[in-house]
């Protein structure tokens, strides 16, 4: 038991972890993330549209 309350307690602290990384991303990164709009990650700006 005392085992598997290590692991989650690993787990949740790497969830932490990974969240505050993405936070810092999107801080330093630029662009604001607004609610409802697409993520345009690996997408050029002058890129032709296909659709």
């Amino acid at each position: 038991m005392k085992r598997v309350a290590t692991w989650f307690f690993y787990a949740i602290g790497a969830l932490a972890i990974v969240y505050l990384a993405l936070y810092a991303y999107t801080m330093f990164s630029g662009q604001p993330i607004v609610p409802g709009d697409p993520i345009h990650i690996f997408r050029k700006p002058d890129a032709p549209s296909y659709s």
